[in-house]
């Protein structure tokens, strides 16, 4: 089934007394970092930020990129990581992780940052109460990539992630690269054969497989399951999760090791409740504060992913796990039980004939929000939309920019308190009532309801000659032959 071609964009629905209010903060295509209140106006934006993601710092500071990617440099990868002021004026900078000099493209240094990045003081880049990243000081975790040869993996050139933390003055300070721990991602020997020949190159040529392409790298924080005894879960740990294998997983932040990790298989006993989890973003601890602290918080998007045995729809077993409907889990750890989702079913479709309508294949994110609210990007459809615990829709923001695909996707949105925003009076709150989608028009369109109406009555006399559609079934052999049939 297609999009429709016409549909409201903005704000479209607005409950003031369910939903969490401040300000939103997300990517608007090419125009640059917006800024934006529960009413869907746009009160800043800061033109050219570009976002993978833009996220707002206490005291009205952007993080973002200033360049736009070169694919000369590498898939995906921005030049620099910076924070920008009120006014835009660029107050801290990050790009010397790899100085480029290959033939033919000018020398320069590059941050070949992508998709996350984390500011100390605040484990997860949303707001948190009592953990507000910090402004002036302190250290950056990245997800930057690198170019490796690793022929245990593969024979070909892989574009590999690369964790980083970086002081205030732009010094490396650690550095954990992903490769390096192969054997303690889990594959199984069909897995590893798929993944040796193609390690997700379709997109590259001939330069290098994006094989596991993390998406999300943020620290674990404060827990109840560390307080308890479970050095898995360190604060200091990290987090992440990887789009082309269905992984999830914590990294130790002291001994290097993967500590916990979820997938690539999940048919085993004790996961096989869960379902499949492909593609997914965003995979997090909820942080200390907020509702349901200490379970995993994730977007598993569906879509296609993973490596393994090859299948109808994946003959070479690139891409072998999918499923055409996106869901929100939140995971206990360490029991791995579901404690909240939102999937198709608590959107009101029908499964699984319907299932495709909460569906993002990829990028996207969740965000749990002080009062147990859940803030979910469907970045597909550029669609940024809050929950209740009970699954009720309280606000939803359409993104009327498009991007030059001609898709208005949004990778990742961000809700912050008016507070840290001291810049802006708190804006009026007014609420948005749902459209009744069957009687709105646009302008020129006939309204609904028929000019002239027939009832059929289905008790009416049959007439002479005619036979109801019970009756074909005891027609008697004479008759069929009489019918010429």
């Amino acid at each position: 089934m297609g999009h429709p071609t016409i549909y409201p964009t903005g704000a479209t629905v607005y409950r003031p007394e369910k939903a969490w209010s401040g300000y939103t903060i997300f990517q608007a295509a090419e125009l640059g970092a917006l800024l934006i209140d529960m009413n869907g106006r746009e009160v800043r934006l800061w033109k050219g930020l570009r976002g993978f993601p833009n996220k707002l710092l206490p005291g009205g500071y952007v993080l973002g990129s200033t360049a736009e990617r070169d694919p000369r440099y590498g898939f995906q990868d921005e030049v620099d990581l910076v924070q920008v002021d009120w006014e835009g004026n660029i107050v801290w900078k990050f790009d010397r992780y790899e100085r480029i000099e290959d033939p033919g493209i000018e020398p320069r240094w590059m941050a070949r940052a992508h998709h996350d990045y984390q500011r100390e003081g605040n484990p997860v880049g949303y707001y948190v109460p009592g953990q507000e990243p910090q402004v002036n000081r302190g250290r950056t975790l990245l997800l930057v990539h690198k170019n490796v040869r690793n022929p245990e993996i593969s024979d070909k050139l892989l574009l590999d992630d690369v964790f980083i933390e970086v002081d205030w003055e732009g010094n490396v300070v650690w550095e954990w690269v992903l490769s390096d721990h192969f054997h303690e991602l889990g594959f199984d020997e069909s897995a590893k054969n798929v993944l040796f020949r193609d390690p997700n190159t379709r997109f590259f040529g001939n330069k290098a497989g994006d094989w596991m392409h993390i998406n999300s790298a943020s620290y674990v924080g404060p827990n109840k399951f560390y307080d308890q005894g479970d050095e898995r879960f360190h604060p200091d740990n990290i987090i992440w999760d990887a789009r082309e294998t269905n992984i999830i997983a914590i990294t130790d932040r002291r001994t290097g090791e993967i500590v916990w990790r979820l997938g690539p298989d999940y048919s085993a006993p004790e996961v096989k409740h869960l379902g499949w989890i492909i593609g997914q973003h965003h995979a997090h601890i909820i942080p200390r504060g907020l509702p349901g602290e200490g379970n995993l918080l994730v977007f598993d998007n569906g879509g296609w992913a993973g490596y393994g045995q090859p299948n109808p729809s994946s003959p070479i077993g690139v891409k072998n796990a999918l499923r055409d409907h996106s869901r929100i889990l939140e995971i206990n750890p360490v029991t791995l039980e579901i404690e909240w989702q939102y999937t198709p079913t608590e959107a009101g479709f029908l499964a699984p004939l319907d299932s495709y309508r909460f569906y993002s294949p990829y990028i996207s994110s969740a965000q749990r929000l002080p009062n147990g609210n859940t803030l979910i990007t469907e970045g597909a459809d550029g669609r940024i939309f809050e929950v209740t615990r009970e699954h009720e829709l309280v606000w939803e923001y359409i993104s009327p920019y498009k991007n030059k695909r001609n898709t208005n996707m949004v990778y990742r949105s961000y809700r912050v308190p008016y507070e840290w925003v001291p810049q802006l009076e708190k804006p009026a709150e007014e609420a948005i009532l749902p459209l009744e989608v069957a009687d709105f028009r646009v302008p020129g369109a006939a309204p609904r309801g028929a000019l002239s109406v027939v009832e059929i009555d289905g008790t009416a006399a049959l007439g002479e000659g005619a036979f109801c559609v019970a009756d074909i079934g005891e027609r008697k052999p004479e008759q069929e032959e009489s019918s010429g049939s």
